[in-house]
């Protein structure tokens, strides 16, 4: 069984890379072969130029910090954090300078002395931070580091890791399942799907122009819109899409008549309009602060087609919707999951 398929990939030094998909899609599998906890079958890799295949963990100049904390817990905050140093054999002097150091980087200095039993979830976190980098690891790997934190800690901590990565100008590659995360933190993403590298690029082209089915179900909150439809051209020669209900999107899509595609449109870029072709009943009326969604049951979809509206629009569940999409906007995808080519105007 095959676990990653073959990769390219190249990560720029001091550079913040978030790796993100679906669960059992091989983000972690990716991260343990960089730390040197998973042997690859071929391949290479290499770390500031140097081939560190074969090369053990301790021997790759990076630190890893794991989604649980592994914290000794007879231990105090700061012989947690001293721990590799003192592996490595460091002086006391050496070791109280450097733990004395990272304390004050990640705010745990009125922590030293305290047990991981007396420390908050974030606390914890920020420990386990603090003991992978006071190495001045030349790569720091973080595998789902805030998944076990409530939403209100995830929001701060994003922040330490933002701003940690400003002080200490290291190469971070993050992986998680929240593209909301990827989106905040990182300079590029990496969107992985059943083993395999489907896109890479900074957050906002992704989201523009996903490259796949993937990466389109990957990036934005709420989802990209994916509805089936088949190609066919209008009847002004206009090329389009035909939905299940019948309706005709005109979009200047490269493909033959009658191939099966998927119509993709983002809520933002839908438009109200009475004869719009993405119509259906109001089923969920979601009021989120500055901005509302409709989700709309329409027959043939499969789901729900969302729709963002603003805050101060009224909507009734059962009223029926109607909205046309920004044409620019749409994307369609060909059987095997690729974007098709748009034909010049």
């Amino acid at each position: 069984m095959t676990a990653l398929a073959p990769s390219d990939l190249s990560i720029e030094d001091g550079e913040f890379v978030a790796i993100v998909g679906p669960s059992g899609c091989g983000k972690s599998t990716l991260l343990r072969l960089i730390a040197g906890l998973e042997a690859p079958s071929s391949g290479r890799i290499l770390i500031d130029g140097r081939d560190v295949t074969d090369a053990a963990p301790a021997d790759r100049g990076l630190a890893m910090v794991f989604q649980s904390y592994a914290l000794y817990p007879h231990l105090t905050v700061a012989e947690n954090i001293a721990f590799p140093l003192r592996v490595a054999g460091m002086s006391r002097a050496e070791i109280a300078e450097r733990v004395g150091a990272v304390a004050e980087t990640l705010g745990l200095t009125a922590l030293l002395s305290r047990r991981p039993r007396a420390l908050s979830g974030g606390q914890r976190q920020r420990v386990s931070i603090a003991r992978a980098i006071v190495r001045e690891p030349k790569v720091l790997l973080l595998d789902e580091p805030l998944s076990n934190l409530d939403l209100d800690l995830r929001v701060r901590m994003r922040h330490e890791f933002a701003r940690l990565h400003g002080q200490l100008a290291a190469t971070m590659i993050y992986v998680t399942h929240d593209q909301v995360e990827a989106m905040t933190l990182a300079n590029r993403i990496v969107v992985m799907n059943a083993g395999r590298i489907e896109q890479v690029g900074a957050p906002l082209a992704l989201y523009d122009a996903p490259a796949t089915l993937a990466v389109a179900r990957a990036i934005g909150s709420p989802r990209m819109n994916l509805l089936p439809a088949t190609i066919e051209a209008g009847g002004t020669d206009a090329v389009g899409v035909r939905l299940p209900s019948g309706a005709f999107v005109p979009v200047p899509v490269a493909g033959e008549t009658g191939q099966p595609v998927t119509l993709g449109v983002r809520p933002e870029h839908l438009v109200a309009d009475a004869a719009g072709p993405f119509t259906g009943a109001v089923e969920l009326f979601e009021r989120l602060g500055p901005l509302s969604f409709a989700h709309l049951g329409s027959p043939g979809m499969g789901s729900t087609i969302v729709a963002q509206l603003p805050a101060d629009r009224h909507i009734a569940l059962g009223q029926t919707l109607a909205f046309r999409g920004i044409a620019e906007r749409l994307h369609v995808f060909g059987e095997d999951g690729r974007v098709l080519p748009q034909l010049s105007p």
